[in-house]
C-alpha cells in the first residue's frame, strides 16, 4: 500500500483481548502512524467506556456507540442519540420487563440504582477478574438515578432479560434493532437496542469524507456482527480468527486473534507499518 489509508479497529476481541491490549497491538498502531497512516478504535463501546490506557497508544480519533459517535483529534463530528419519544418507548418496555440495563452516552453510562449488582451477578462465571469483558468500565462511568427519564443516550446494552433481546426490539416497535451478546453462553438474555441506521460503516464514512479520503484508503478490522457493515463498507476488510460466519464471508483476510497479537503480523502483512 503506497498512499494514505484509514485504519479501523474494532476493540473488544480485535484490538484487546478481554480489555487489554497486547504490547504488539500498540506499537503497531504507533508504527502504521509514523508511516502516514490514520488509525481510529471503531467500537461499540461509548467514549466513556474507554478506559486511559488503550487511548495511550494514541489514535488519531474513535468511531464510538457503533457508529453513533465519531471524534477525530479532539473535534466531535457526529454524536447519535434516541428521539426523545423513542427513548421513552425503550424505557418503558424495559422497565416493564424489569429488565437489567444501561444507557450509553458518551459522557457517561447511566443506569437505575442496584444496576451494578445486576451486572455483577449476570457477569459472574463468563469472565475471570481484571477481564471482565469491560465491566470494570461500565462501574467506572455509572451514573444511577430513579428517574431516567432525561437522559440522553446513544445505545443500550441489556443483561439479565426475562425475555429475549429481539422481542424486546419488536415491542419497541419500529426505529430500533437488536444484536445478541458477542459472549455466546449469556444467551440471549444479553444484547443491545440500537437505532436503526446507525452502524459503524457510517460512523466511517464521516471520517472519509472530513478527510477526503475513498473507500478503497478505508481499512477495517473486526471480529462480530456489528463489524459486519465495516467490513463490507472497507476497501480491505479483516476478520479475526473465530469471527461469526458472516463476517468471515466479506473480509478480504483473516488475522490472529490479540491473544496472539494478530494485529501486527496484519500490519505488516498489507503494509501499513
Amino acid at each position: 500500500m503506497t498512499q494514505r489509508h484509514a485504519i479501523f479497529l474494532d476493540f473488544d476481541g480485535t484490538y484487546a483481548d478481554r480489555g487489554i491490549a497486547p504490547a504488539g497491538h500498540v506499537e503497531a498502531v504507533r508504527a502504521a502512524r509514523a508511516a502516514g497512516n490514520m488509525v481510529l478504535l471503531c467500537t461499540g463501546r461509548p467514549r466513556s467506556m474507554l478506559p486511559d490506557h488503550i487511548l495511550a497508544a494514541g489514535f488519531d480519533g474513535i468511531v464510538a456507540a457503533a457508529g453513533g459517535y465519531v471524534e477525530v483529534d479532539g473535534e466531535v463530528l457526529l454524536d447519535t442519540r434516541f428521539p426523545a419519544d423513542l427513548a421513552a418507548t425503550v424505557l418503558r418496555v424495559l422497565d416493564a420487563h424489569d429488565v437489567g440495563y444501561i444507557l450509553e452516552a458518551p459522557e457517561a453510562v447511566h443506569g437505575l440504582p442496584g444496576v451494578d449488582e445486576r451486572l455483577r451477578a449476570a457477569f459472574a462465571g463468563h469472565f475471570t477478574p481484571g477481564q471482565d469483558g469491560g465491566l470494570a468500565d461500565i462501574i467506572a462511568n455509572l451514573r444511577t438515578s430513579e428517574d431516567l427519564s432525561g437522559v440522553s443516550f446513544g445505545k443500550v446494552t441489556l443483561f439479565d432479560s426475562p425475555v429475549p433481546v429481539t422481542a424486546l426490539a419488536e415491542e419497541i416497535g419500529d426505529g430500533v434493532g437488536a444484536l445478541p451478546s458477542s459472549v455466546q453462553a449469556m444467551g440471549d438474555s444479553v444484547g443491545e437496542i440500537y437505532l436503526l441506521g446507525v452502524h459503524k460503516a457510517g460512523g466511517m464514512e464521516v471520517v472519509a469524507e472530513r478527510f477526503g479520503l475513498e473507500r478503497q484508503q478505508l481499512v477495517a478490522f473486526g471480529d462480530g456482527l456489528n463489524d459486519l457493515e465495516m467490513l463490507e463498507h472497507a476497501g480491505v476488510s479483516v476478520a479475526i480468527e473465530g469471527s461469526p460466519p458472516e463476517l468471515l464471508a466479506v473480509a478480504h483476510h483473516v488475522a490472529a486473534g490479540p491473544e496472539e497479537e494478530g494485529l501486527a503480523a496484519a500490519f505488516a502483512a498489507l503494509g501499513l507499518t
